[in-house]
Parts: C-alpha cells; structure tokens; sequence
C-alpha cells in the first residue's frame, strides 16, 4: 500500500509540473546556453556605452586579458568611433542596444524597435566594419517579449541576450564598488554559464572600480571568460506563447 501511495505521488508531481510548463509557456531555450557541466564560463556583458567609462573598463580587461562583450547605443558613436574600434581590435564582442535607448519610443511598437535596432547595426558597421546581429532589449526582455516579435526578430538574423546574474549598477549607478562586487557574485543557483550584466554609461565610475575585484574573483574559482557571438545560443527571459 505504501509503494502504491509513493508511485501515485510521483504522477502527481509530474503532471503538476507538465501542467505548469503548459500554463506559463516556459520557453526551454532558456537553458539552451549551458556549456559543458566540466566547466565554468562567465559571459561579461556591459550595455550602455560607449562612453568615457568605456576606456577604463577596457583598460582593466586588458590588464586581467579576459575578453567581454558591449551591447552599444547607436546614437552614442559618434564622437567614440576611436573607443569602439578598440573594442573590436581588442577581441572583445558588439552588440546591439538600440539607437537612442528611448524606452518609450523602441516599444511603442514592434516596427520601431527593429528599425532601432537595424540602425544601431548600420552604424557599428560604419566604424568597425563589423555586422553583428546579438541584441540586449534596453532594460531585458521581460514582458516586451512574445512569439511572434520572436519570429519578427529571428527574420532580421537577430539573436536576444538577456542575463542571469545583475551588479545593480543601472538602476543605482552610485551604489559602492564594494556592494557591486557583491551583487555580480550572487550565484546561489549555482547559474552556469554566467551572463553578467554590467553597464559603462557616463555614471558607472563605480563599476570600473569593482570590476578588477569581480574578475578576480571569478578567475579565482575556476570560470572561463568568453564573448557573446553569433554561434552562442539563445538566452532570454520566459515568456508566455
């Protein structure tokens, strides 16, 4: 009798758990990034630039020769077309963070945001000669995201990257290097690969001081620094079908 109870427990929660993935429309692409369970990989990931902080972090990484990659506004090139040259001939990975990062506007509807996204494409392009087509939504993909904007998006080439672990530092720029180095190693759920999301905007002074510690720390325990590229998969938050 006790073997017949445990056998109808388990149907039980395995047609809960059947019932929840239905419910929500989990995408499974979420975990299709995980890497080889023998290693630990860190995607270092910063959004915002480039700007005059762009330098110190690329300073920093060259001294720690990890390689990152820079989801960039457009409209913010101009001016920085030395910064990101450097960036590329540095190996480190571009990618695309809108034009103008004018939230209001990009997701007033579909069209406008791939148009945005199109035109920061067309001017790392004229400065790097390089055509990439990895995408970050200007504040993640939470709630902006369906499958048919998928389908919209996957038409253009475009890949979405989201993130599994924030520093903080774009919602509270100010906040104490030491505080941003906690939050860019919180890992209790053991993700692997990490994809940190980091920023190097005009007001990230702080993060260029916690990054040397972060990566140190990440160095420290074994992980594997690489790029996003476009033969890296898919990662983006779930969203209902």
């Amino acid at each position: 009798m006790r073997k017949f109870l445990i056998k109808i427990c388990i149907i039980f929660i395995f047609i809960c758990s059947l019932f929840i993935t239905n419910v929500y429309g989990f995408d499974k692409k979420i975990e299709a990034i995980d890497d080889s369970k023998d290693s630990k990989i860190i995607y270092l990931t910063f959004d915002d630039g480039p700007s005059c902080n762009t330098g110190s972090i690329l300073n920093t990484l060259k001294t720690y020769d990890v390689k990152a990659t820079f989801f960039l506004i457009g409209n913010q090139i101009q001016g920085q077309e030395a910064i990101v040259k450097r960036i590329v001939n540095e190996g480190h990975s571009v990618g695309l963070h809108s034009y103008t990062h004018k939230t209001k506007s990009i997701y007033s509807n579909n069209e406008r945001f791939i148009d945005e996204m199109l035109k920061c494409q067309d001017e790392i392009y004229r400065v790097t000669g390089v055509k990439t087509n990895i995408i970050r939504f200007p504040c993640g993909s939470a709630k902006r995201l369906n499958s048919g904007f998928k389908e919209k998006l996957e038409y253009q080439g475009f890949k979405i990257y989201d993130w599994n672990i924030d520093s903080g530092d774009g919602i509270k720029p100010k906040t104490a290097p030491d505080r941003l180095f906690k939050r860019s190693i919180e890992n209790k759920m053991g993700k692997n690969p990490v994809i940190l999301l980091m920023h190097c905007d005009y007001c990230q002074k702080n993060t260029c001081k916690a990054l040397p510690k972060v990566i140190k720390f990440y160095k420290d325990k074994g992980y594997e620094f690489k790029v996003i590229d476009k033969s890296t998969p898919e990662y983006y938050f779930p969203f209902k079908k």
